[in-house]
C-alpha cells in the first residue's frame, strides 16, 4: 500500500512497462530496465554543477546501504541552468573522482519538452504510468518505481536521497 498525499493507495499497474524502456549508460551502452525487475529503482536527474550536486554523496550512501533491495540510475541532464555542461567521460570522471559513484549513470538525456527521452515520458505522465502527472522542475529530482515496475512517487530537489520519504520505501 502507498501513501499518496495522506491517503492510502493500493499500487497502480501501469499501460506501458517501465520495463520496456531501454537507455544508455554513460560509456554508450544500452541498459535494459527490465533487468533491475525485483528491485526498487530511484531515477534521480543529476548535475556536476548545481546546488544539489552534493546530494551525489548521500545517493551513494543510499546505494550502498540498500543495494539489494535498490537501483539508483543518476541521469544527467543540461536543462537546468546549464549545470551539466561536460561530456559523457567529464561526468564519469567527476562522479567516481568526487564522489566515488558505484551507481549507474546513464547517458545525458533531456528529461522534459520535446526531446524528452521515452523514460522520463513514462516518469511524468500519468497516461503512461498509471498513477500521476508530474514535472520536472530542477536538478536532482527523484523518481521511485517499486520491484514490479509500479510507480510510486516523486520528490522535489530539497528532498536529501536518505530522507524517511524515501528509505520508508526501501
Amino acid at each position: 500500500m502507498i501513501s499518496f498525499f495522506g491517503k492510502a493507495q493500493e499500487p497502480v499497474n501501469p499501460s506501458a512497462s517501465i520495463y520496456d524502456i531501454s537507455i544508455n549508460n554513460i560509456d554508450g551502452d544500452k541498459i535494459h530496465l527490465g533487468t533491475y525487475k525485483g528491485k526498487k529503482i530511484l531515477f534521480v536527474n543529476v548535475a556536476s554543477e548545481c546546488g544539489f550536486t552534493g546530494q551525489y554523496e548521500d545517493l551513494q550512501k543510499l546505494y550502498e546501504t540498500y543495494q539489494e533491495n535498490l537501483m539508483i540510475i543518476g541521469v544527467p541532464c543540461n536543462q537546468f541552468g546549464g549545470q551539466e555542461p561536460g561530456t559523457a567521460d567529464e561526468i564519469k570522471t567527476f562522479c567516481e573522482k568526487n564522489y566515488g559513484v558505484e551507481f549507474l549513470i546513464t547517458e545525458k538525456v533531456a528529461v522534459k519538452g520535446e526531446n524528452q527521452h521515452p523514460l522520463y515520458a513514462w516518469l511524468t505522465k500519468k497516461s503512461i504510468n498509471g498513477l500521476k502527472d508530474s514535472t520536472v522542475k530542477w536538478n536532482f529530482q527523484k523518481y521511485l518505481v517499486d520491484e514490479q515496475g509500479r510507480f510510486i512517487d516523486y520528490y522535489m530537489s530539497t528532498t536529501k536521497p536518505m530522507s524517511s520519504k524515501i528509505t520508508k520505501y526501501l
